[in-house]
């Protein structure tokens, strides 16, 4: 059988992906400048850290590969510097969130690389519909059984990332309800969701060069779950986490999910079975519905707890692996707004709710994402 090759990874390294909206300053609607963005930059040392996304109103920075979360806060704290310079050379802001929270996906319009403009073609309203925001964490592992095993031992606390993460509850101009819309928006495409239940690299590749082979996929990217496999990095990206309002926020996920992560590869406490996807679908809608007040089947009890609850035991599980590697401190403040139940998602009610004003409230989040 041919195998899908996989880089060796350091394990537990981590590498973080954040997408960011690109704000006209005089109506606060999104605004198509990112090729001005990539234009001006080319020559810069941070040209390979600042990409385009799926629609003109994106920018995407990417980090190196790190131990901890201290060295991404470092490089995460220049790029972003320099990507404020640049945008206000071209009279742009910027700000965080997963979603615009009044855009309408019909005034945007798609980036031009022949990637995006096939794919266009291919999911029509689906491509511009996406133009939302996330944070994209990758975990290195040291083989591909690990990659495996980490992907599916990672459903258990996707509610979790949901609830801290979450940044988008407008949408489209209404409140939603919800504490990330967000999340909804990829569910629509055909290869979205989990990956199946795939337990060996073996049996993966055989998955993969099939799926290819059928024409369905023509490579990884195309597989828009909410955990997937990067061969070519060796690592696992979960991409289930709306952007943040602030950078430190986002360290503090990032670091969250790596501790988890190296907790489960090194201590492997999840026994792997489909009773995990037997849950997930339910689990990841309380997450979304409801953030930390939402609730979850473990599904090796069969008992509903809470997000909350679950989470502050975690974090207590969690503490020998984060003092590894030194991710404790961001940990202890993430705790804090757990504790507080104080996610970006209340943050942007409770802004709206004083401003009364959704172009007020994208000035706030351009405010809030510069000051941090």
């Amino acid at each position: 059988m041919k195998m899908l090759p996989f880089k060796s990874s350091s394990m537990a390294s981590l590498g973080v992906e954040l997408e960011f909206q690109l704000i006209d300053p005089e109506t606060f609607h999104l605004i198509s400048r990112a090729k001005d963005f990539i234009r001006n930059i080319k020559e810069s040392s941070f040209a390979n850290h600042i990409k385009p996304e799926i629609t003109q109103s994106m920018i995407e920075i990417n980090s190196s590969i790190h131990k901890s979360a201290n060295d991404l806060s470092e490089e995460f704290k220049e790029i972003k510097n320099f990507l404020l310079q640049q945008a206000q050379v071209l009279d742009v802001l910027i700000a965080g969130g997963g979603t615009h929270p009044f855009q309408k996906w019909t005034k945007l319009k798609v980036f031009p690389t022949k990637r995006y403009k096939n794919l266009s073609r291919q999911f029509r309203y689906l491509l511009k519909r996406s133009t939302v925001f996330g944070q994209h964490v990758h975990i290195g592992c040291k083989n591909p059984e690990d990659a495996i095993y980490l992907m599916h031992a990672l459903t258990r606390y996707i509610p979790h990332f949901i609830a801290i993460s979450a940044s988008s509850p407008f949408y489209q101009g209404i409140d939603t309800g919800f504490n990330t819309s967000r999340t909804t928006v990829f569910n629509a495409y055909p290869m979205s969701g989990v990956m199946p239940y795939l337990t060996t690299w073996a049996e993966f590749s055989g998955y993969y060069y099939k799926m290819r082979h059928l024409g369905i996929i023509q490579s990884m990217k195309d597989f828009y779950w909410d955990i997937r496999p990067k061969p070519e990095y060796g690592t696992v990206e979960i991409r289930v986490c709306d952007t943040p309002l602030t950078i430190q926020k986002a360290i503090r996920v990032a670091a969250y999910i790596q501790t988890i992560a190296h907790y489960v590869l090194t201590e492997r406490p999840i026994t792997l079975t489909e009773d995990l996807y037997y849950v997930y679908t339910y689990n990841r809608f309380q997450a979304s519905r409801y953030g930390f007040d939402g609730s979850l089947v473990d599904a090796h009890t069969l008992q509903q707890i809470s997000i909350y609850d679950d989470m502050l035991e975690t974090i207590n599980r969690i503490q020998k692996s984060g003092n590894i590697l030194g991710n404790m401190g961001y940990i202890s403040l993430l705790m804090e707004d757990i504790l507080n139940k104080n996610n970006d998602a209340k943050i942007l009610k409770e802004i709206y709710k004083e401003k009364e004003s959704f172009s007020n409230l994208v000035s706030n989040q351009c405010h809030i994402w510069a000051r941090s």
